[in-house]
């Protein structure tokens, strides 16, 4: 049997997501004011999703309303909230490698909740990845703060609970409105711990407003969008694994934009990363002219399927 290309085309498009917001660490660091992480969060979701929800003109109906706030904390507020502490309080090597379990939460919950397998290869390739990516940013003087250790942990059991709740509950509209929905939630949830938490945000420079805007329109809303699109159309395991992708762009770009060296432990984490990712994606994509079902949950409607 052949492989199904018009699935591959989908893992490739999701792939584009989490390789941008390999990016956002540069941005962040490099055009944007340090010390408000939650305010710059909030203002890469809110504006957004308004402009999302003024393409889209609809607002969520009945049930969808909780979900929609549910999925925005679980993708946006609470993920990002528990992300800034841990990069805070750990190194950034060591943050990013307690972020690694996620692809190996996704798997037990899609257990759970899709009625998944639990493919011995796709275990395998989640732990290559975890491995690739300690090699890839993991220093030897690392050191562990457990609160931040916790936080990282809280941050990747929430994405991956988010993950798969996206794919469980699939609502009857596009992938286009699904986002707006989910991205003016969770900046809506971010704006009060935002103003509680952290000073006034100090009167933006050019740099500044052009970091957010790349944060808000290409590093949430064009990515989210084709992350959504991608969680309706292929395993949220695939797509979870897909997150790998996010420290390799992160440290190619901290090599070409910021001088800075690559050791032969780090391309040795890099050849295990795509090992990772192309293990995962072989053991879980479907043969041509298989009928992937309908997850329990999910709405049977094809306008879901509308980028």
């Amino acid at each position: 049997m052949k492989k199904n290309p018009r699935y591959a085309v989908d893992v490739l498009m999701t792939a584009i997501a989490p390789a941008i917001w390999g990016s956002t660490y540069f941005v962040t660091t490099s055009f944007l004011p340090q010390g408000y992480p939650l305010t710059v969060a909030m203002l890469r979701a809110l504006p957004a999703g308004l402009l999302l929800l003024l393409i889209v003109r609809k607002l969520p109906t009945g049930i969808w309303w909780g979900r929609a706030f549910i999925l925005g904390a679980l993708n946006f507020s609470f993920f990002w909230a528990m992300l800034f502490v841990s990069a805070y309080r750990l190194p950034g090597g060591v943050a990013a490698t307690v972020g690694a379990v996620q692809p190996l939460i996704v798997i037990a919950l899609s257990r759970l909740f899709l009625g998944k397998p639990i493919r011995f290869l796709t275990v395998v390739a989640g732990l290559i990845g975890m491995s690739g990516v300690a090699f890839l940013v993991l220093s030897p003087k690392a050191a562990l703060d457990p609160v931040g250790v916790a936080a990282g942990l809280a941050g990747a059991v929430s994405m991956a609970f988010g993950t798969v709740l996206t794919r469980y509950w699939q609502p009857p509209v596009s992938s286009l409105t699904f986002t707006s929905w989910q991205l003016t939630a969770g900046g809506i949830l971010l704006v009060p711990i935002a103003l509680l938490l952290e000073p006034a945000l100090p009167a933006p420079s050019a740099t500044n407003i052009l970091g957010i805007a790349y944060l808000g329109l290409i590093g949430a809303a064009f990515t989210y969008l084709l992350w959504f699109r991608g969680l309706s159309r292929i395993e949220p395991s695939a797509a979870a694994s897909l997150g790998f992708l996010s420290p390799v762009v992160a440290t190619l770009l901290g090599w070409l934009a910021l001088g800075q060296s690559l050791t032969p432990t780090q391309l040795s984490g890099f050849v295990m990363v795509l090992v990772s990712v192309w293990l995962s994606q072989r053991s879980l994509m479907p043969k041509a002219g298989v009928v992937r079902p309908i997850p329990p949950g999910a709405s049977p409607a094809p306008a879901i399927h509308q980028a």
